[in-house]
């Protein structure tokens, strides 16, 4: 029976690095050829999907944390803030004097003074991910395709990530929009670097379940990779949650399985023994 594989981007296809393992490409492009479905299910928006990746092969995409999912090309669900929510959001920062990035499938849009004040916010969050040359990192590396000059309220936003000054900037923003999803990213509690905001009542999970339906594949075909605590509503909806040797201790204690790291050929050696390849 053919299933549907669902895999994290970050941390469980590439490492934090950004090393692409080709045992990585061979275990998706087996899987493909064996009649499987892949997908990537990603935080990222389609913007930040580059062509190293696409070039592997997949069926489609699930990104924004699951608020834009894509099969075979075909938009298959897209739930994105309204402008009057991306608007409030915005305003919201400029007041507080935070910059920030509106991310969209059409592109990651830098506010005003973004790349200044990101530079060492970057470096920091590549130090913390031990990337090669993190003092050297910049916005301009981290995001080769970011707009800089661009509109910032629009209508096909998915989330808007902030730049933290400090722990009370995301408390407060989970307070002023209570009514949407409201996340940290760059570290847990006290040291994470950014904040984000985001469509409400929509997750990894829940994005999974509308595919299936589109495709008409049976949950308990299903298997999820993920190393991160955003990816445990789809280990928990799959038939088989995986979890990678590099990820963090939640989603390892409700995994069904845990592999290597990604870089041990994490990926492949799943792939291998669940008989996906």
């Amino acid at each position: 029976m053919n299933k549907a594989v669902f895999i994290d981007v970050d941390g469980t296809i590439v490492s934090y690095e950004g090393e692409l393992p080709q045992s990585a490409v061979t275990a998706i492009q087996k899987a493909r050829a064996n009649g499987h479905f892949v997908y990537m299910c990603t935080g990222r928006s389609k913007a930040e999907i580059y062509d190293d990746l696409w070039e592997i092969g997949f069926d489609g995409l699930i990104g924004g944390n699951g608020s834009y999912i894509e099969h075979h090309d075909e938009v298959v669900f897209e739930q994105t803030l309204t402008e009057e929510e991306c608007r409030s959001i915005v305003d919201w920062c400029h007041a507080r004097g935070l910059e920030f990035y509106v991310e969209s499938n059409n592109g990651l849009f830098a506010s005003e003074h973004f790349e200044e004040q990101g530079q060492s916010v970057m470096v920091e969050y590549s130090k913390r991910k031990h990337l090669p040359d993190a003092e050297e990192m910049s916005v301009r590396k981290a995001f080769p395709e970011m707009i800089f000059g661009g509109e910032l309220v629009r209508s096909d936003v998915n989330k808007i990530s902030f730049i933290l000054s400090s722990y009370q900037d995301y408390l407060d923003a989970k307070e002023e929009f209570a009514h949407l999803m409201v996340n940290t990213w760059g570290g847990e509690g006290e040291i994470a670097l950014f904040g984000d905001v985001g469509v409400a009542q929509i997750n990894k999970g829940k994005s999974v379940q509308i595919l299936l339906d589109h495709i008409q594949i049976n949950r308990e075909n299903t298997l999820a990779f993920g190393d991160a605590k955003i990816d445990i509503p789809m280990l928990e909806y799959c038939e088989i949650g995986v979890a990678m040797g590099n990820g963090g201790p939640e989603i390892k204690e409700m995994a069904d399985y845990i592999t290597d790291a990604v870089m041990d050929d994490g990926l492949y050696n799943a792939f291998e023994h669940f008989g996906l390849i």
